[in-house]
């Protein structure tokens, strides 16, 4: 049974004056997953995650919201939350504060338990009661985060949310995401931070100059990829070496590299050649320790489909 669809677009444009941002976009964004979006500045990302919070409207194509069809007002769609271009807070008010003001406007009571629970989801209970002015870019990130989680969204729209996260702040942000994900929540994140979307993502729409030009399951554009340069550590760097110069498919790309103080080979070769150099290294009785692309498949893919120059809307 297929995943019902969070997000479903087809054929979205919308230009700036003479300037097209976007350029026939289709998007589908499955309920209880996160995807990612890609691409060089200008490639349209902000616009299309706009249309998305109801900060802007398509000029034509078809765009559905949590089984809703968007219409031409500037308003946010029911069950969404997020924001584009940072979160917007009052410097002069305490974190707690800016949730609770928040909460007033929706509607909600200010002292609702759920301001501090958003706030410890994202490890910001030592700071509640600190003002916003001073803090740093990672906890203005997570406070917004805590904002749009207030209202307990079905769809999570989020621009650059790992912009200056420290490690513990990387921790909780991807937790609190893995957990929606898992409760059914709908996430739909731009990041040029290749390796979080790795990590937290199962489908990346990649685009360029305002289209498409990947969009599907990160285990497919790896596949799409053909050959990708690999670092390989094994027990026996010689008797590897010796191996993959003469396995099919396998292009030895550098010998003898240094490599966190061991000798490393680095091979040019598809997923399929990799498979069997790593089964024959087995048969043969060397013991591979480490095997990973030195570029990841996201951004080999990335650099290799968005090569150009860029002339579309922001």
């Amino acid at each position: 049974m297929d995943t019902p669809l969070a997000v479903r677009a087809r054929g979205i444009t919308k230009c700036f004056g003479e300037v097209v941002a976007l350029d026939g976009i289709d998007l589908d964004v499955a309920r209880g997953r996160i995807h990612g979006l890609v691409g060089p500045n200008g490639a349209g990302k902000t616009t299309l995650l706009g249309l998305l919070l109801g900060l802007a409207v398509a000029d034509g194509g078809t765009v559905e919201i949590l089984g809703s069809p968007v219409g031409r007002a500037l308003t946010a769609p029911d069950g969404v939350a997020g924001f584009v271009d940072g979160p917007g807070l009052y410097p002069s008010l305490t974190a707690r504060q800016n949730l609770a003001a928040l909460a007033a406007l929706r509607g909600q009571d200010p002292r609702t338990p759920a301001v501090d629970d958003v706030l410890a989801q994202v490890g910001l209970t030592d700071v509640a009661d600190d003002r916003t002015r001073g803090f740093s870019l990672g906890m203005r990130q997570r406070l917004g985060l805590a904002a749009a989680l207030l209202t307990r969204p079905s769809l999570l729209v989020l621009d650059e949310p790992a912009n200056g996260l420290d490690p513990a702040g990387k921790r909780h942000v991807h937790g609190v995401l893995t957990r929606l994900a898992a409760d059914g929540t709908a996430v739909v994140l731009s990041s040029h931070r290749m390796d979080d979307l790795e990590a937290l993502c199962s489908e990346v729409t990649i685009l360029a100059t305002g289209r498409v030009v990947f969009s599907g399951p990160l285990s497919k554009l790896a596949a799409e990829n053909r050959e990708l340069d690999y670092r390989l550590l094994t027990s026996d760097p010689p008797a590897a070496r010796r191996l993959a110069a003469g396995a099919a498919g396998i292009r030895v790309v550098e010998d003898a590299v240094e490599w966190r103080g061991t000798e490393a080979l680095v091979v040019r070769a598809p997923v399929p050649a990799l498979d069997e150099l790593v089964a024959l290294l087995v048969r043969e009785g060397v013991a591979v320790r480490e095997l990973a692309p030195v570029v990841s498949p996201l951004e080999a893919a990335f650099l290799a489909l968005t090569e150009q120059p860029q002339e579309a809307g922001r």
